[in-house]
């Protein structure tokens, strides 16, 4: 009887045949010498993808270089299948074309050197042959193909997308703006079926397209998105993203509600951190992080297309969540408020919004007031930025802020507070719906309140009064008078005036605070100056002067500062002399009610005033008051991605890209219910 064993007793390992087949094509000859019918099995075959993949990472440069031929072939080869009438063949191809990319990407990143294009398919055919792919994949995604056809085409493209940690210097993308399949990938969202299987990966793909070398050339993507104007395909655009943050927000909402008895909860100092206790911090990075292509994508959209609008305020029922799931758990439509599987009920406000109807900026806002709870992390500051850049374009859009501060569009927008040791944290029982900027200022004012720390996130605060002085600029300009409670917006913006005089010492050595009582004092400025024109009642503008009065030490005491650093060579002279400036308007009202408020004080023997008679005399004595009309109040510069925030979006994709090329996931295409759909679909 033969033996089975080597020399050495050793068994000999058997190779499937599609591995030996890649062994073949490895070794530099043509492997149709010793197999006529190589391609027509190759084709035939399931594709081992981590075979395919080793085989090109064993290889070095040199090696590559004079495997090109055959390389070249199997391109070649793969491209031509995919116009092949069984599926089956097709999928396979496609799948050889995901790994060969994938492999010859990795192999890249380690050796810049050698030329990638031309090792894949070759400088002469390369034009040509992407042409056909990529007219292959439009037509697989615009076609009636099946769904696992049509995902694995998205995925082959976000191959392409995320091969190289620079997109812009990805020179095969070359290719696919000179192929732009952009209608083919966008028509995908306009209908539900198609928007539920594809969406996230569709919106994904285009967003990176979009950001390919997009300040070095017109790039047909960013063209093709600014001219969108398709109602329904910008809606379906808008549910992809709305899908994925309100899945998030739920999370968060299903967490909030745990009995506090259970003992973890009070000892909790983060609450974005309560949603995943259990995990470590890395991960909860990961989940903030898995939003941050979606918040890209609404960047992009807002940014780019004022069309896009519209959607940003469309109105959707609560009880149908759009599709699709999130990132978090790919595949599992996010729980509806009446679920009754649901682990935890929804908080208060979040029953109340339920029978509201909610759009994409309402769970937006919600998303904010969650994630910005926890700026220590460089992910969750980064989301943060992100989500205020949004928020300032979107403060900045004239058609917009017409919407936010339409009196008859009004949403009940659930929000979330930080516990602090200084406040407890009760969800609201009368949420009421409100024009949507005062939801945004509401965002705003609660960052002010809990992010006063030794730690200042400096960069956030200005973008945070940056926002707040666009929404009174457009206020101002078209006298809209807004139902806000204003006494709020003055209290956290007196709170941080002050924390910034206390700790002045301290941060006056690490950032230049005096810009930032700048942009406080001139927010103060708008209102005094022109306050009666847009504030919501009479009232309020006396209110407003009771504050300043209330509080008349901390402006005093700013003053002081900023005349200080202005009187020596420091680095914030200049800075410090604007803020004195700007100071004058603040300085006359105390100057000019204080000794009005003590005369009456004398008159009636009374030492402590209440507010009341505090008001009083400010209504008696505003004939004899003199203000200086400053100039600008209203005027800002206009958000410019480059250069301020240039680095700040690249760096973002570059992490996403990272993030992205390894998510990429194929198992789904080992299972036996594809291979049924591809042969029910021959």
């Amino acid at each position: 009887m033969g033996s089975k064993l080597k020399p050495g007793g050793v068994r000999r390992h058997l190779k499937e045949k599609v591995v030996q087949m890649y062994e073949d094509l490895f070794h530099g000859t043509d492997p149709c010498i010793n197999n006529p019918r190589f391609w027509e099995d190759l084709f035939l075959l399931k594709p081992k993808m981590s075979a395919l993949e080793g085989e090109i990472s064993r290889c070095t440069s040199d090696q590559l270089l004079g495997l090109k031929e055959n390389i070249n072939t199997l391109f070649a080869k793969c491209v031509q299948v995919l116009a092949h009438e069984h599926h089956i063949r097709v999928v396979n191809a496609l799948l050889t074309l995901c790994s060969l990319v994938r492999g010859l990407y990795r192999k890249m990143q380690g050796d810049y050197g050698f030329d990638f294009i031309n090792i894949l398919i070759g400088f002469d055919a390369a034009e040509e042959q992407m042409q056909l792919l990529l007219n292959h994949c439009s037509n697989f995604l615009t076609g009636e193909y099946c769904d696992s056809l049509k995902s694995l085409s998205l995925k082959f493209l976000l191959v392409l997308a995320t091969g190289t940690d620079n997109i812009s210097q990805n020179t095969v993308l070359e290719y696919l703006t000179i192929n732009c399949n952009f209608d083919a990938v966008i028509q995908l969202l306009s209908h539900s079926s198609t928007r539920n299987q594809h969406g996230p990966e569709a919106v994904l793909y285009l967003m990176l397209m979009v950001n390919y070398r997009k300040h070095e050339m017109t790039n047909p993507y960013t063209v093709n998105l600014s001219l969108l104007d398709d109602e329904l395909i910008l809606n379906g655009y808008g549910q992809v993203i709305t899908a994925s943050l309100a899945d998030f927000n739920h999370k968060y909402s299903a967490h909030f509600m745990e009995p506090q008895g259970s003992g973890w909860f009070a000892s909790l100092t983060s609450m974005v951190g309560s949603m995943f206790l259990s995990e470590e911090m890395a991960t909860r990075n990961e989940h903030i992080k898995a939003n941050d292509s979606f918040l890209l994508a609404l960047y992009e959209a807002v940014h780019l297309n004022r069309n896009f609008i519209t959607a940003l305020t469309t109105a959707t029922d609560p009880s149908t969540p759009p599709s699709p799931a999130n990132t978090l758990d790919r595949g599992i439509t996010p729980p509806t408020p009446d679920s009754t599987d649901a682990p935890n009920p929804a908080p208060t406000v979040e029953m109340e919004a339920s029978v509201q109807p909610t759009n994409l900026l309402v769970t937006f806002l919600e998303y904010c007031s969650i994630v910005m709870q926890d700026t220590k992390t460089e992910e969750s500051l980064n989301n943060v930025k992100l989500c205020f850049v949004i928020i300032t374009c979107i403060a900045e859009d004239q058609y917009c802020n017409l919407l936010l501060h339409d009196a008859n569009l009004v949403f009940t927008v659930p929000l979330h507070r930080l516990p602090m040791r200084h406040r407890k944290v009760i969800p609201e029982k009368t949420a009421h719906a409100r024009p949507l900027a005062c939801a945004v200022l509401d965002v705003m004012v609660e960052f002010m309140m809990s992010h006063m720390m030794k730690k200042l996130p400096i960069e956030l605060f200005h973008q945070n009064v940056n926002i707040i002085h666009r929404l009174l600029c457009y206020q101002k300009r078209n006298s809209v008078r807004l139902p806000y409670n204003w006494k709020d917006l003055w209290a956290a913006l007196i709170a941080l005036a002050k924390f910034l005089v206390t700790n002045e010492a301290y941060l006056a050595k690490k950032m230049n605070i005096f810009q930032l009582a700048h942009q406080v004092m001139n927010i103060f400025n708008l209102f005094i100056t022109y306050g009666d024109t847009f504030l919501s009642t009479p009232s309020s503008y006396d209110e407003l002067y009771y504050e300043i009065m209330r509080m008349h030490q901390v402006f005093e005491n700013m003053y002081s500062m900023s005349l200080r650093y202005s009187r020596t060579d420091g680095d914030y002279k200049e800075s410090a002399q604007k803020l004195t400036n700007c100071l004058g308007n603040v300085r006359s009202i105390i100057n000019h009610f204080t000794p009005k408020l003590d005369k009456w004080s004398q008159e009636h023997g009374i030492s402590t005033l209440t507010e009341e008679q505090v008001l009083e005399v400010v209504r008696n004595n505003y004939d004899s008051l003199t203000l200086k009309l400053h100039d600008s109040l209203d005027q800002y510069e206009k958000y410019a991605e480059k250069p301020q925030h240039a680095n700040f979006f690249a760096n973002m994709v570059r992490s996403i890209l990272s993030d992205t090329r390894q998510s990429i996931d194929f198992s789904a295409f080992e299972n036996l219910s594809i291979l049924q759909e591809l042969s029910n679909s021959t």
